[in-house]
């Protein structure tokens, strides 16, 4: 056979109707125990599988769900991913990835997302990180549902989205800070084109013009390297903020190593706020006081949303809350001497 078996071959190992071969291999009941057993051995011998793009074309369903990841700084995403790929499998749907890098054009992001329509997915997730994909998904249209997950808000009323609310989780950081009794809250931010990096200065500065505080912003790039350098800038200036709120968790990293190097102390002299709470937050030294973000949910959201839609529901958007914890990293400021 120059070619793959086919149901036809199936029918003819068996001696059946290939409607009866398709009633097998569908599951569907009313197939008798032993002629279902003799279609499943022959389905065995030959080597037959079912193919699922024919498949998906004669009944119009491919229970296939597209991801775009559409960005290359997302630290968190092996997480999201876990969440859109549970929650889809426990809703009857496989996931089919694909990338856009954000040195590629909006009109590539657009051929990328036309590619899995033409896969006949039944609906697309798009985990991105950056402003220019809402851009490109502004208008819009696919003939499929869509869920953007992490980028704000979308000008699209056919989009639903689903974000962490990044300002609130800044706001949470500062403002334990604020209640500790800091008013010099320097803010080291992450890379200035994401939407995270964007929302939580929004968020840091919010919360200081609130409290009548002041504080510095460096900006970083989400990076230990950067936390690290940006760090060593601070401690070269006359005075040191009493505290600093980096980024991410990585850049409180950098920025405990560069402390260490400097022989300033993690919280007696500056109190210091991470964001994520990455594994492991809990186990440097001091132990980093962050923000929690919940990705696997992030995930699982965003599959509900296009689950949701395909059963007839209108576009929504989602913002998940953040949590504060609180561990040894921050403190009271010392008084002056």
């Amino acid at each position: 056979m120059n070619r793959p078996p086919g149901m036809m071959d199936v029918a003819r190992e068996v001696g059946v109707s290939h409607i009866t071969v398709s009633r097998v291999v569908n599951g569907h009941p009313s197939v008798r125990p032993e002629t279902r057993a003799r279609v499943e051995a022959a389905i065995q011998k030959l080597g037959y599988r079912r193919n699922s793009v024919a498949r998906a074309l004669k009944s119009r369903r491919s229970s296939t769900i597209g991801v775009v990841i559409a960005g290359s700084d997302l630290f968190e995403l092996p997480r999201i991913l876990l969440g859109v790929e549970t929650a889809a499998k426990e809703a009857g749907y496989w996931v089919s990835l694909a990338s856009w890098q954000g040195e590629l054009s909006t009109g590539d992001l657009r051929e990328t997302l036309q590619r899995l329509t033409d896969q006949s997915v039944e609906a697309i997730a798009v985990v991105a990180d950056r402003p220019v994909v809402v851009e490109a998904l502004s208008g819009l249209v696919l003939g499929v549902p869509v869920a953007v997950v992490m980028s704000g808000s979308v000008p699209n009323p056919d989009l639903s989205f689903v974000e962490v609310d990044q300002e609130l989780g800044a706001r949470l950081a500062v403002r334990h800070l604020l209640d500790l009794g800091h008013r010099n809250i320097a803010h080291l931010t992450g890379a200035p084109h994401t939407f995270d990096a964007r929302t939580r200065v929004d968020g840091w500065q919010a919360e200081l013009t609130a409290a009548g505080a002041e504080g510095a912003m460096l900006e970083g790039d989400f990076r230990a390297e950067s936390g690290f350098r940006l760090a060593h800038r601070l401690c070269d200036d006359t005075a040191l903020p009493t505290a600093v709120f980096a980024g991410n968790d990585q850049m409180a990293m950098g920025v405990l190593a560069a402390f260490a190097e400097r022989g300033v102390r993690v919280p007696d002299d500056v109190s210091l706020v991470g964001f994520d709470d990455m594994k492991g937050a809990g186990y440097l030294v001091p132990a980093l006081t962050t923000v929690r973000q919940d990705f696997v949910r992030l995930g699982t959201s965003a599959i509900d949303l296009l689950v949701r839609m395909l059963g007839g529901e209108r576009a929504e958007r989602q913002k998940i809350t953040p949590e504060l914890v609180v561990r040894r990293s921050t403190a009271a400021p010392r008084a002056p001497a």
